[in-house]
């Protein structure tokens, strides 16, 4: 193609995806799509009905500087503010993870289980919330759920406020400020306990993709040496907050899952009652039941 050619949306893609691809992303054309899609205001559809148009020096400009960013590292979820998840859409800062569709596994779980029992209203709480995306979809999937979403982070629970407020829910939602579990009284009762914990060990977090390591927030990722040290504090805690039947459902990585697995076992209020694998098959969510003793 000539150096003079117009930069149809068409040409701009091809070019953008080539450059990413150098610079190391894993999914360049995709990437390429999403960015370009933001900087004109559309539908990544809509730009294969607009392969031929060439977009104003303002959307170049815009799209230009947001790849420039991108071949730097910085996740396009960040450059967008927002990702999809469970067919539901996210505002994300860099103060919250980025949703991934290992987490949807844990959420199709929950909502299964919360489908199965008895009709009336539920209690769940969301350890961690992050940007809100479990507590979010949990309440918009089931109506009679009364959700609570407690992060350490108030600029993350920030996020997951505006994000239940930009799927009307937040009415069913308690924000709260706190560690765990332990901003709650040990009278206090839930059904179901679900959480996408640090599970990174300490000796792994160098070897993330740089886009995670570098931008996504370390205090998220990382649990400590043994990748376990946020589930030893959450589950006798989780035990105690339970109803007698109710579910405690976390997402682990597959270098932690046996080590879960033995914590959850030697605690004799717990009933192991399975492990889910993501869609690389490996482990990656753990559910466990409050037992009656």
């Amino acid at each position: 193609m000539s150096q003079d050619a117009p930069w149809t949306i068409g040409r701009l893609l091809q070019w953008t995806t080539d450059y990413l691809k150098r610079h190391g992303s894993e999914s360049p054309r995709l990437d390429a799509e999403v960015l370009l899609a933001h900087a004109r205001g559309c539908q990544r559809i809509d730009l294969y009905m607009a392969f031929d148009d060439v977009p104003a020096e303002s959307v170049r400009a815009d799209f230009r500087e947001m790849v420039r960013r991108r071949a730097e590292g910085m996740p396009v979820a960040y450059l967008v503010g927002h990702r999809e998840f469970y067919s539901l859409d996210f505002w994300v800062t860099p103060d919250v993870l980025i949703p991934r569709p290992e987490t949807e596994i844990l959420v199709l779980r929950l909502i299964e289980l919360a489908r199965q029992g008895p009709n009336g209203p539920i209690a769940i709480c969301d350890v961690g919330t992050g940007c809100g995306n479990i507590a979010v979809t949990a309440a918009k999937h089931l109506p009679t759920a009364r959700v609570t979403a407690i992060d350490a982070s108030p600029a993350a629970l920030e996020v997951a406020r505006r994000n239940a407020e930009r799927h009307h829910v937040a009415d069913r939602i308690d924000f709260v400020l706190g560690n765990l579990l332990s901003s709650f009284a040990e009278d206090t009762q839930f059904d179901f306990v679900v959480s996408n914990p640090p599970y990174v060990k300490e000796a792994e977090f160098a070897a993330l993709a740089p886009d995670v390591r570098d931008y996504e927030p370390r205090s998220a990722l990382v649990a400590g040496p043994r990748g376990t040290e946020i589930v030893e504090r959450l589950a006798p805690e989780a035990a105690e907050r339970l109803r007698p039947g109710g579910h405690l459902l976390l997402e682990v990585s597959p270098s932690t899952h046996e080590a879960v697995i033995a914590l959850l076992a030697a605690d004799p209020r717990f009933e192991l009652v399975a492990t889910y694998c993501d869609f690389s098959r490996v482990p990656r969510v753990v559910q466990a039941k409050k037992t009656a003793c």
